[in-house]
């Protein structure tokens, strides 16, 4: 019995096995381990890359400030200031609601967005690059908005009766050390949430089996932004800026795809034909 277990033992600190395992896994992954490292570096990349950039936008606070008033004004003209009737209802329904959007606020960006294009790379891996470039697209063109106009979320307007339940109920909040240093707090035009939220609820709706599980992510952007707006982060008229982002990106992709797949002049110049 010693002997089986220093065996067992052996095997499991065997370099020679643990190659051939960490093979095995390869052969599992749709490209390899390869172009799994290659896509998570990509995506590392411009995480890094964008929270700099998203940083540097953040250079005129009252600017962002005054464009925050703006927007309140705007949606005060055509009597739709809606977040505020939201944000009633949730704190009014007691601490379990100010939690559930809390932590569908935090989750929603990262968490479920990285858990399900790391689901869509290994089970749906056809569409990944499309879904990938979508959001890559989606959230450059964000940052453009927020160079050229950046807004104070509703959270910083406690005179006009919003409230930051982050800040309230929640342990991390815009205040806590990593999210201050990697977060723009005047990026809320438009919703990079609102925006991948319909990205992946999207995607996700189509590519899974469940009908039951279709319909939940059919639900999830929507979701998503009642959330935003519940914690005082955006108006809704950032979500509307958000999901427009989001529609001209995914235009421009589909534009890119059917570029890169159409054939050359050259080759109907020498017969080919589409049919």
């Amino acid at each position: 019995m010693f002997r089986s277990a220093k065996k067992a033992g052996e095997n499991r600190t065997d370099p020679t096995a643990r190659l051939a395992v960490v093979t095995a896994i390869g052969r599992l992954l749709p490209h390899g381990w390869k172009d799994l490292f290659f896509q998570l570096s990509l995506w590392l990349g411009f995480g890094l890359a964008y929270q700099v950039a998203r940083g540097m936008a953040d250079q005129n606070p009252l600017e962002a400030i005054q464009n925050g008033v703006k927007v309140i004004d705007a949606e005060r003209t055509f009597n739709a200031l809606v977040e505020l009737d939201i944000q009633r209802i949730v704190l009014h329904a007691g601490d379990w609601a100010i939690e559930a959007v809390n932590v569908t606020y935090w989750l929603s960006q990262f968490p479920v967005l990285g858990i399900s294009l790391l689901w869509i790379y290994l089970f749906r891996n056809d569409a990944f690059i499309t879904v990938r470039n979508w959001i890559f697209a989606t959230n450059l063109l964000a940052l453009v908005g927020y160079v050229l106009m950046p807004t104070a979320p509703p959270r910083m307007f406690p005179e006009h009766g919003f409230v930051d339940t982050l800040a309230a109920s929640s342990a991390v909040n815009h205040g806590s050390g990593l999210v201050e240093l990697a977060s723009n707090p005047y990026a809320a035009m438009p919703s990079v949430h609102s925006a991948d939220a319909l990205i992946i609820g999207f995607a996700m709706a189509t590519l899974v089996k469940s009908r039951w599980a279709a319909a939940l992510w059919t639900l999830w952007p929507t979701w998503v932004w009642f959330s935003v707006m519940a914690t005082g982060n955006h108006y809704w008229l950032d979500i509307a800026a958000g999901v427009g982002v989001a529609l001209v990106a995914g235009t421009m992709v589909a534009w890119a795809q059917e570029r890169r797949l159409s054939p050359s002049p050259a080759l109907y110049r020498c017969g080919y034909r589409r049919w």
